[in-house]
């Protein structure tokens, strides 16, 4: 059976390591939530870039049709 000292221990033990995976966990959100904002700016350009290379090929589209 364990001494009360080495109870102590452990717990204060545990204790760092709950403090430092709340500390992991959290700068994981943080990086989380800049990957989220990242992705969805990169989205947001890609729509931005199909939208140009639609009009793009309506417009030439529309000059093969005056050329045929």
């Amino acid at each position: 059976m364990p001494t009360l000292e080495e109870l102590a221990e452990r717990i204060e033990l545990l204790a760092r390591r709950h403090e430092q995976l709340q500390h992991a966990h959290a700068e994981l959100q943080r990086q989380h939530a800049e990957l989220s904002t990242e992705r969805d700016q990169l989205r947001s350009r890609l729509n931005a870039a199909r939208s140009r290379i639609d009009v793009l090929i309506e417009r030439i589209s529309a000059t093969d049709t005056r050329q045929g």
